[in-house]
């Protein structure tokens, strides 16, 4: 590639990333594409690198990457990114609007819960649950309060997974309709409870737990099995056990 096709990417680069949402290493671009994302653009320190890492690790994906990643030089790809991931590439997408994200989490019927997480404050906390709901294939991750469920750091953790599921920043009395199962150490035992389909799975903090205000809205109280004087889970965590029964062995009719 001509030194003017380098520019002209960096130029570029530097005129969108501010709207853009940044994907940033190896896995991140490659779980964005496999999930359509629009990818604007995406360079590499070493494409040579890119390229043997989709060949072992995305074949699927390896024209993909071969046609859309440019090569910079190193010095130019450390002054476009806020720190260099070991793979030495990155990406930039276009975010899902809002109204995209609310269609799909409004659907009806839904097959799959929304994981709803109230005010949380710790940003890879956040993207390891966005992992898990699209591990799960859960309909979609829910925050309210001012964290921006977007952020490069959520969607580093997250690995781009954003694009696999509806992330979205809501109002507590904005969710959408579905029964609200809230974790809660004073609610009823998992283990002796069906989840539906089109349940708001809600979590508070590890703190704090949930609101009163979250309380007062909950269909029901819901509580994770807890050795006693073990004071909590981590939120990730709690939400992994949470999906897992939601998706495990369902009794007979």
């Amino acid at each position: 590639m001509s030194q003017d096709e380098i520019q002209t990417v960096v130029r570029q680069w530097r005129d969108t990333a501010p709207e853009m949402v940044l994907l940033d290493g190896f896995h991140a671009l490659k779980h964005a594409l496999r999930f359509e994302a629009d990818v604007r653009v995406a360079i590499a320190g070493d494409k040579g690198s890119v390229l043997t890492l989709a060949d072992e690790l995305a074949g699927d994906l390896t024209k993909r990457f071969s046609e859309l990643v440019t090569e910079v030089p190193a010095e130019t790809f450390r002054g476009l990114v806020p720190r260099v991931h070991p793979t030495q590439v990155a990406g930039l997408a276009v975010r899902p609007s809002p109204q995209q994200n609310l269609d799909r989490l409004s659907c009806a019927p839904r097959p799959a819960p929304i994981v709803v997480l109230e005010n949380p404050r710790n940003l890879g906390n956040v993207g390891a649950v966005v992992r898990l709901a699209a591990g799960f294939g859960a309909t979609g991750v829910v925050t309210t309060g001012d964290m921006d469920p977007w952020h490069p750091n959520v969607v580093r953790a997250a690995a781009g997974l954003h694009y696999a599921t509806a992330v979205e920043s809501l109002p507590l009395d904005g969710l959408p309709p579905g029964p609200v199962y809230a974790l809660d150490p004073e609610g009823d035992d998992i283990r002796s409870l069906m989840l539906p389909d089109d349940a708001l799975l809600a979590f508070g903090s590890e703190r704090h737990g949930i609101s009163p205000e979250l309380r007062e809205r909950a269909t029901k109280l819901v509580a994770l099995p807890m050795r006693p004087q073990v004071s909590s889970y981590n939120l990730a965590t709690s939400v992994a056990m949470a999906l897992f029964h939601w998706g495990g062995p369902r009794p007979a009719p």
